[in-house]
C-alpha cells in the first residue's frame, strides 16, 4: 500500500529545481501512506513528474521501490495497492517470455512485466486486486490512470491552471502552486445528503474522483489534453454488466452447493489476501461479515491469528462482548480497546485532516480508533466490509419494499398525520416504550427514520429518504444546486426483479467506494495500516450478483447465505442477534462533551461569515437536538464536519 501522486506541466514553466522541489513536497504530504520510501521520475522535455510514498508489504526489498521502469523502457509506474495474483501472472508471462530479467518480487514489477507483454487494459482485465495506477507510455507520451474495480483505493486529478494534477489524496494536490482550492458548493450539498461526497465529484471545482473500474487515457502530444480530460474515463470492468450477465445467468445449484461454491471462492480470496511479509491480523466487530471473514483465515492458519475490536461503555453501540465470545471460539489472539468519550474527542480535531475533504459518517472516529490500535501490533488487517452490499445485510433491504407496499394505499393526508405523530415523541421516549416489546438497539431513531419516509411518492423515494439525511440540502448550502449522481441519475436505474436488489446495486456503486471504502482507507493509510477486504474480490462479487434473492433474503433474515457458510465455523447463538453497525453515540455526547466544540463551529455570526450556510435550519435541529426532543445527529454531524473541514483548509 502506497501513496502516489504526479503533475503535467506542458508549458514546462518550470525550472529543473523547481519541478523536483514541488513533487518532494506532494510526495511527502503522502507520507503517512507510505512511510518506508520515497521516489520520483521526471521526464523535464515531455514535463510529466511522477511520486511515490511506499509501504513495503510484499518484496521488502529494494527491488520494490517506485517509480518502477519497465524492462523495455517504454513503461514507468507508481501504484498503489494489492496485485493478489501477480505469481499466477508470472507464471502465465514465462509462457510467452522465459527470459524476464526479473529483479525481485514484487507485483508492481509483474504489473509492468505484463504491461510490456499484453499492453494496459488487457493487464489490468487479468489482475485481481485493489489498486490505483499511473502508467506514462514513453514511447506514445500517454498518461493513464487506472483505478480497481469496486473502489478500493482512491485516486484524485484535474486540471489547474494549466497543469494536469493527480494523487491519492487532495492533499498532495493542494502542494502543488497551481492547485485552486475552488470549494464547490454543489459537493458540500451532497456532502450534507449522503455524509460523504459521490464520485466523480470532489470538494474543489476542476478536481475528480476516477470513477472504479476505469481507465483514464490522456495524449500529452495533443493540444485539445483540456477536452480529453473533460471526457469520460473508459470502462474496463464495471458492475452494470456484471450485473446485466448476471440476470441472464442466475444460480441454478441448490442451496448446499451455493454454500459450498461461496465457501471456495471466498476461501480463496482470503487465502490470496493473506500473502504478506509483514505481521498480519484482521478486524473482528462479532457481526457476520467479519466473524466469517476471521474464521476463514483461522481455518487456513496454523497458529491464532491477530484480531482486534473495539468497544463502547454504551451499551447500545458496543459489539464487543460479541466479538470476545467468537475470538474465544476460534482461538485467535485477540486485542480489544474500549473508546470513551475523551478518545472520541482526542480524534475530532485530526478528522479533516485524515479524510482530506468532508466526510460525516460517524462511524470514522471508532474506524481510526481500531486503525490505530492494530497498527501497533500488525501491518496488514482484513476486513469484513462489503458483505452487506453483495448478500443483502443492511435493514433498508427488509424493510423498504414491505413498508411501501403497505403505506402506497393510504392517503396521504393519514400518512402525513401519523408521521407527525411519531415525531411529537422523542427517540428516548420511543426506546422505553418499544423497549417493552422489542429489544432492538437506538429503536426510537428508527421510528423517526419511519416517519421521514411517510410521506416517499413510491418506492425508489423510500430509499433515497432511508439513505438521505438533509433531503433539500441545496436549501441548506447557499448558492448550490442539484446536480446528478449515481443514486438520481435514471440511466443507473437498471430493471431488477426485486427491488431489494436494485438497493443492493444502487449501494454497491455509490455508498459502498465513496462513503464504506474511503473511510476505511483514509483511516488505516492515516496510521500506515494496509486493509484489505475479501468480499471485493472480483470473482466473489460476480458470483454473489448471480445468486437468487432467496438465498441472500430469506424468511426476513438477512445474509442468508452468509450465515449459513459461517454456522460451519461458529455456533449460531454467538451470531443471532440485532444488528448493531459501527455507530458511534455521537447524540450523547453532542449533548455533553463534544457540546462545546460543536456550539463553536455552528456559532451564528460565524455561519454567517462564512457565507456558505442558512444559519436557521442547523439552529432549529440544535435546539431540539439538546433538549432531548430530536435526535438530529447525523444532520448535525454533517454540518460539524463541513464546518471542521473549513477551519481546517482556509
Amino acid at each position: 500500500m502506497c501513496g502516489i501522486c504526479g503533475f503535467v506541466d506542458l508549458s514546462n514553466r518550470y525550472d529543473q529545481l523547481k519541478r523536483q522541489r514541488i513533487i518532494s513536497e506532494m510526495t511527502n504530504s503522502l507520507i503517512h501512506r507510505g512511510p518506508d520510501a520515497e521516489g520520483y521520475w521526471h521526464d523535464k522535455e515531455k514535463g510529466v513528474s511522477l511520486g511515490h510514498r511506499r509501504l513495503s508489504i510484499v518484496d521488502l526489498s529494494s527491488h520494490g521501490s517506485q517509480p518502477m521502469l519497465s524492462n523495455s523502457g517504454r513503461y514507468v509506474i507508481v501504484f498503489n495497492g494489492e496485485i493478489y495474483n501477480h505469481l499466477l501472472l508470472r507464471k502465465e508471462l514465462i509462457k510467452f517470455d522465459n527470459n524476464i530479467r526479473w529483479r525481485g518480487y514484487s507485483d508492481t514489477e509483474t504489473l509492468l512485466a505484463c504491461i510490456d507483454i499484453w499492453g494496459i487494459e488487457k493487464s489490468i482485465q487479468k489482475s485481481s486486486g485493489m489498486f490505483a495506477v499511473a502508467i506514462f507510455d514513453i514511447k506514445e507520451n500517454n498518461l493513464f490512470l487506472v483505478r480497481d474495480r469496486m473502489g478500493e483505493k482512491p485516486l484524485y486529478y484535474g486540471f489547474q491552471n494549466g497543469v494536469f494534477l493527480f494523487g491519492s489524496e487532495l492533499k498532495a494536490i493542494n502542494k502543488h502552486p497551481d492547485s485552486i482550492r475552488d470549494i464547490d458548493r454543489n459537493a458540500v450539498a451532497l456532502q450534507f445528503r449522503y455524509s460523504y461526497i459521490p464520485t466523480p465529484y470532489s470538494i474543489y471545482k476542476g478536481i475528480k474522483k476516477l470513477k472504479a473500474g476505469t481507465i483514464l487515457k490522456i495524449n500529452l502530444s495533443k493540444s485539445n489534453i483540456i477536452k480529453e480530460i473533460l471526457e469520460e474515463p473508459k470502462t474496463y470492468w464495471s458492475l452494470e454488466d456484471v450485473v446485466i450477465n448476471a440476470q441472464k445467468n442466475i444460480y441454478t445449484g441448490s442451496s448446499n452447493e451455493a454454500i459450498n461454491d461461496l465457501d471456495g471462492l471466498l476461501g480463496k480470496s482470503v487465502r490470496d489476501q493473506m500473502v504478506a511479509d509483514v505481521p498480519l491480523g484482521a478486524f473482528l466487530s462479532g457481526g457476520v461479515d467479519s466473524s466469517l471473514i476471521v474464521s476463514l483465515m483461522q481455518s487456513q492458519s496454523s497458529m491464532p491469528i491477530e484480531t482486534f475490536t473495539i468497544g463502547f461503555n454504551e451499551d447500545d453501540y458496543n459489539e464487543a462482548i460479541f466479538a470476545k465470545k467468537i475470538a474465544k471460539h476460534l482461538g485467535t489472539n485477540h486485542t480489544e480497546l474500549y473508546v470513551s468519550s475523551n478518545d472520541a474527542l482526542s480524534v475530532v480535531d485530526s478528522l479533516p485532516q485524515i479524510y482530506d475533504e468532508p466526510f460525516s459518517d460517524s462511524s470514522q472516529i471508532p474506524t481510526y480508533l481500531i486503525s490505530e490500535m492494530t497498527k501497533k501490533n500488525v501491518t496488514v488487517s482484513l476486513s469484513g466490509d462489503a458483505g452487506d452490499e453483495l448478500f443483502g445485510g443492511y435493514n433498508r433491504y427488509l424493510w423498504t419494499r414491505k413498508i411501501w407496499s403497505r403505506m402506497k394505499y393510504m392517503p396521504i393526508s393519514l400518512r402525513k398525520f401519523i408521521s407527525y405523530g411519531i415525531d411529537s415523541v422523542s427517540p428516548s421516549s420511543w426506546n422505553r416504550v418499544l423497549r417493552q416489546m422489542i429489544d432492538t438497539p437506538q429503536s426510537g431513531d428508527k421510528m423517526h427514520k419511519l416517519s421521514s419516509i411517510l410521506t416517499s411518492n413510491s418506492a425508489e423515494d423510500c430509499y433515497l429518504n432511508l439513505i438521505s439525511h438533509w433531503n433539500s440540502s441545496d436549501n441548506i448550502v447557499i448558492g448550490a444546486n442539484n446536480i446528478s449522481t449515481s443514486l438520481t441519475d435514471i440511466n443507473n436505474h437498471l430493471d431488477f426483479d426485486s427491488f431489494e436488489e436494485k438497493m443492493m446495486y444502487l449501494d454497491s456503486i455509490s455508498y459502498l467506494p465513496d462513503d464504506i471504502l474511503s473511510k476505511i482507507d483514509r483511516a488505516s493509510m492515516s496510521v500506515s495500516l494496509e486493509t484489505r477486504v475479501p468480499f471485493l474480490n472480483h470473482h466473489v462479487v460476480e458470483f454473489a450478483n448471480t445468486l437468487p434473492l432467496s438465498m441472500k433474503i430469506k424468511d426476513g433474515e438477512s445474509k442468508w447465505i452468509l450465515r449459513q457458510l459461517l454456522y460451519k465455523y461458529v455456533p449460531k447463538d454467538l451470531i443471532e442477534r440485532p444488528k448493531m453497525g459501527f455507530g458511534m453515540p455521537i447524540d450523547i455526547w453532542l449533548r455533553g462533551p463534544l457540546r462545546d466544540w460543536a456550539e463553536s463551529l455552528i456559532e451564528e455570526s460565524r455561519i454567517k461569515k462564512e457565507g456558505f450556510l442558512n444559519y436557521e435550519p442547523i439552529r432549529k435541529k440544535w435546539i431540539e437536538h439538546i433538549s432531548g426532543k430530536r435526535n438530529w445527529q447525523y444532520h448535525l454531524w454533517d454540518i460539524l464536519m463541513f464546518q471542521a473541514w473549513l477551519e481546517k483548509n482556509k
